[in-house]
């Protein structure tokens, strides 16, 4: 998949907190430092988002998106 968007923060799901629509996911940077994005929880359960999936952070303006490899 091609997006726009140049801003991709490699890294490791820590958790994903899941409460009626919205998730949470947290994951850590390779560099340590982690990052939080939120997401509708059908989008966190079609990406197949648990602790240890490896997966893009997709920075585009102010919103941060989960991409899986």
């Amino acid at each position: 998949m091609s997006l726009s968007a140049r801003n991709r923060l490699s890294g490791t799901v820590q958790r994903v907190e899941t409460s009626g629509l919205i998730a949470e996911v947290v994951v850590e940077l390779d560099d340590g430092e982690t990052v939080t994005a939120v997401i509708t929880s059908g989008s966190a359960e079609r990406l197949g988002l648990e602790a240890g999936s490896e997966v893009d952070a997709v920075v585009k303006a102010t919103e941060v998106m989960i991409e899986t490899r």
